[in-house]
This record gives structure tokens, sequence and C-alpha cells, in this order.
């Protein structure tokens, strides 16, 4: 074969490479407001599901609006963080909760023995979204996430006022086997959460996700969530992170610093 042949043959195969990247790139930079926009709904239509807040074909964004406070707090303290401390990292339209862990100003390493949600960071901040209707607060909607058998699972959990009634439970991102843990996105199982308490009169923890079934005439009903056939380790997964976040490691500061400011 010519010496010439085969630089011409790499020359093409170069330029071919030169063009192919500049059109991905170019493709990537203008799809790129696209792909965040659809996060955002994304983000929203779950906020809207967790809260049993959408409403046929209504838009998502009007609904959101009209009904949904969101409000960024600090998770060491429970207090509301002030829209002046607000940055590119801190803000509530694109906040990206596994981003503000990873932070090194913003995020936090969890001790080992705490760490129950195996997930390793948490963000120092994070922002909640409160359900109003006629200015009255209707119902509270937090972001959870922790490790299941095969990904890091991220849902919102829906609560009453009271801070101890769920009132709707949701994953929108995870990578569980389908028919398995992938049984973590089934109506029926969400459908269970429902009405079921966090914390007893003394204001002890005692929600669980159990191995088998809930013998629904046993006093321990009320903390009770079944558990997922075939997927024990994905359903422990749940259970733990809820755990975690519903705790005095998680939103524990910020149910203290609500109950004192809404009932005194």
């Amino acid at each position: 074969m010519p010496a010439d042949s085969v630089k011409k043959t790499l020359i093409v195969a170069f330029g071919v490479c030169i063009v192919c990247s500049i059109l991905v790139s170019t493709a990537a930079v203008s799809l790129k407001g696209i792909q965040d926009e659809n996060k955002r709904l994304d983000r929203i239509k779950n906020i809207l599901l967790a809260g049993d807040l959408l409403n046929g074909d209504a838009d998502l964004r009007t609904i959101y609006e009209e009904k949904i406070q969101p409000m960024m707090i600090d998770l060491s303290n429970g207090k509301q963080v002030p829209k002046e401390e607000f940055n590119e990292v801190l803000n509530i339209e694109d906040f990206d909760i596994t981003m503000v862990a990873g932070h090194p100003q913003y995020g936090m390493t969890i001790p080992s023995e705490k760490d129950t949600a195996k997930i390793n960071k948490m963000p120092k901040y994070t922002v909640v979204y409160i359900h109003k209707e006629d200015n009255v607060i209707k119902q509270i909607i937090l972001p959870v996430y922790g490790k299941g058998l095969w990904s890091t699972m991220y849902g919102f959990v829906a609560l009453d006022t009271d801070l101890k009634t769920v009132r709707g439970f949701t994953f929108y991102d995870h990578a569980e086997t389908p028919g398995l843990g992938g049984e973590v996105d089934n109506p029926r199982w969400k459908a269970i959460w429902k009405g079921k308490q966090i914390f007893d009169e003394k204001g002890d923890l005692r929600i669980e996700v159990i191995k088998g079934t809930v013998d629904t005439s046993g006093s321990e009903a009320q903390y009770q969530i079944d558990g997922l056939s075939g997927a024990t380790l994905t359903a422990r997964g749940v259970n733990d992170l809820v755990r975690f976040w519903l705790g005095d490691d998680g939103y524990g500061p910020f149910f203290k610093r609500f109950k004192e400011e809404i009932y005194g």
C-alpha cells in the first residue's frame, strides 16, 4: 500500500473525528437547556405526586406555583436560609441535593456509625416544600435519599402538619431490579405508606419497613409497611433511608423548630 494512501486515510479519519466531536459538543450545549428544564419538571412532578396534588391535565408549573412554597433550610438547626445567602450552589430553582452534599463548603461527611442511609455525605442545607392553600399549611414534602441494593434511591415523603403522619411517598430516581426492588415504584406499595405514623406518643421514631406483610390487627401496624417480596435488601435500604432522614440526624432539628414556630 502506498505511503501517501495511508497518510490520506489517517487525515480523513482524523477530520471525520473532529467534525463528529464538534457536532456532538454543539448538540450537547444546545440541548442542555432542554435537559435542565426536563429535570426541573420531573422534580416538580414528583413533589406533586408525593403530596397527591396532581390534577388531571393541569399544568405542572401552575399547580406547583399555586400550592407549593419551597424553602431552603439549614439542617443543623432547622432555620430558614435567607435569600440574601443564595448563590450558584445554594438556590431553590436549581438545587441539586447530591451536588450540594459533595460540595467542600456546603456538604459534610456523615460519621460511619450514624450513616444508616449509606450515603457517606449529606448537604448542610436542603430545600423542603410547603404545601399551602389559602395561606394555610396543609403538608410538608421532604426530599430523601439513600442506598438500595444496586443504586442510590431518590424520593420525596409528604408529611401532615403534625409531622407524624405520612401523606405520600414516591421515588423518582433509582436503578433497582425491575419486578423486584423496582417495586418501590408500584402505586399499590406506595399507597400503603399513607396514614402511617412516624413517631409514637413519646416522640420516638417508630416507622419501619418490615420483612413480610404487616399484621393489620397488631398494635405496631400503624408504624409498619409491608416489605418487598424478593427484594429484601432494597426494602431494607428504603427503611434505613427513611429512618435516617426523619430522625435526629436528618430533619429532626427542622421538625423541632417547625413545631415551636407553628404550635408554640
